[in-house]
């Protein structure tokens, strides 16, 4: 494969990368044709993906292509706080400039209504970010307020336990995920535009576990406990089920979208059959337009099914504004909430029926499907391998599935047939009863999340200046995030308590060089 520089790569660059990428799928003579769910795929093709697919067995070096774990649209640029905010480099220069614009109405910052700039109005009325970039800061990973600051990139989730029989055959029927609580609705907003209460804030308070490891070690556990305080629109009441929520990263997107269905429902075993203690089910969620379900890829618990729904969800519920996909102006206001559908908003007929018309959304979804990959570091570094040989022998990847050949048909040419290496299978686990939120939502229970892609996981700290890990960011480092994971990971966990602190070094220097 030829050597490429550490600028963006060049059209020729990426194309050689492809056509290398195409060289290296190629499976031994009479080797039989798998992955036969791949519609869109030759026999040829599925052959080729067998082979590079296949689980590494020698660690004694890197796999081939496995620095550029985003494939050919790959980051190489140089590592800063802005890693995370590089567009895929195989675009061509028309997306790239549709990437940039959508950059800007990322940024963009919305304000109430009305208001003199009437493109911009909108916001609210109850918010949590005025700005995607709000809660997703530098594209990257959200984290608990600290002592005295208000949240910003991490809200609470709300819900109820069904109270008629109406609302329990919603919920059995799958056409809504949840019962919103009647007065404060689907998340917990604690900004208003003016004249407007919040509806509160969130509270944690923190309880150190001290865990001790295999050579006496002890390390401390950090176990929240989250309330809200001064609730707006009066008492919540004892039935409200709450979860935390911080901002994941926004990278690679796009290509997890384009992961094939069948591929990721081939690592669903839902009822344990190979007993392996491993039981992932898919997450799915109703497609109220084809009145289906489809696969939720997107969310801690996979309430999303494309890149789209989850920029469309996000613009309502977290910033206020509608789009031609969440029509509602009032965004999660609910009728209880009169004061809020009092307010002003910034529909503009000049422009279209929401405040943010198309193609604002067709926008800011590329730009969130587009955002690279960073190049790994260190991957030939020995210690870095025999992290990985540890992450293997310990059954992490059991969930955390390293590898995948994305679409040949994906919409976007940038994201047909790469090798990538998102270390995720993208179906839910019971976590067990330390992570659990007990707030069921959609085919998950109270104890089951969706894997979370790793890739990048090591940038943390250099993009958004902070360690925090987790759905609700409780761990402060990658060790503690391993230690709270339990349920169907408790054996890899455990292996984990069992090692040498030499190879628990190792272990965590591999995740810091994805």
């Amino acid at each position: 494969m030829p050597k490429i520089g550490q600028a963006a790569l060049t059209a020729k660059a990426a194309l050689a990368i492809t056509v290398s990428l195409n060289v290296f799928l190629s499976a031994p003579a009479g080797a039989e044709p798998a992955f036969g769910h791949r519609t869109d795929l030759s026999a040829k093709d599925r052959a080729r993906i067998e082979a590079v697919l296949q689980p590494a067995t020698d660690f004694s070096k890197p796999e081939k292509y496995e620095r550029m774990q985003g494939g050919a649209g790959t980051s190489r640029k140089r590592i800063n706080q802005d890693s995370f905010s590089h567009p895929t480099q195989n675009l061509s220069f028309e997306e790239e400039q549709e990437f940039k614009v959508g950059n800007g109405l990322f940024k963009k910052l919305w304000v109430s209504s009305p208001s003199s700039t009437q493109a911009s109005d909108g916001l609210g009325p109850l918010y949590n970010a005025r700005s995607c970039q709000g809660c997703h800061l530098k594209d990257g990973r959200g984290r608990p307020p600290e002592p005295g600051e208000r949240a910003v990139s991490m809200f609470l989730r709300l819900s109820i336990k069904p109270q008629t029989e109406e609302q329990k055959a919603l919920l059995e029927s799958g056409k809504a995920p949840v019962i919103p609580h009647p007065v404060y609705g689907g998340q917990l907003q604690s900004f208003a535009v003016p004249g407007l209460a919040g509806e509160g804030e969130m509270k944690i308070t923190y309880e150190e576990v001290p865990v001790e490891l295999a050579d006496g070690s002890v390390v401390s556990l950090r176990k929240p406990t989250y309330s809200i305080d001064n609730p707006g629109y009066g008492p919540l009441g004892e039935d409200t089920l709450i979860s935390p929520r911080v901002a994941p990263p926004m990278i690679g997107l796009g290509l997890l979208e384009q992961v094939h269905e069948g591929d990721i429902l081939a690592n669903a075993d839902p009822e344990d059959t190979d007993g392996d203690g491993i039981s992932g089910r898919p997450a799915w969620v109703y497609d109220a337009d084809n009145d289906t379900k489809v696969l939720g890829r997107f969310g801690w618990k996979g309430a999303n099914p494309t890149v789209r729904a989850q920029a469309a969800g996000a613009f309502s519920g977290d910033v206020g504004i509608s789009t031609p996909d969440k029509t509602n102006p009032y965004g999660d206001c609910t009728e209880a909430q009169e004061a809020c559908y009092a307010q002003p908003n910034g529909v503009q007929p000049r422009f279209g029926d929401t405040e943010a018309p198309d193609p604002v959304l067709d926008l800011v979804t590329f730009y969130s499907e587009n955002l690279a990959v960073p190049a790994r570091r260190n991957v030939d570094d020995p210690q870095v391998l025999r992290g990985k040989e540890l992450f293997y022998a310990a059954g992490c990847t059991s969930c955390h599935t390293p590898k995948y050949v994305t679409r040949r048909d994906a919409p976007t040419k940038a994201h047909q047939f790469q090798l990538i290496w998102p270390y995720t299978d993208m179906l839910l686990h019971d976590m067990g009863e330390g992570l659990a939120d007990d707030r069921p939502f959609g085919e998950a229970n109270g104890r089951e999340w969706k894997t979370p892609p790793l890739w990048g996981i090591g940038l943390t700290k250099t993009v958004n200046d902070h360690t925090y890990f987790l759905h609700d960011g409780r761990a402060r480092n990658l060790l503690e995030a391993v230690l709270w994971h339990g349920g169907e990971a408790e054996t890899a966990k455990q292996a984990v308590v069992a090692m040498e602190q030499s190879d628990r070094e190792a272990l965590i220097k591999f995740l810091e060089s994805l």
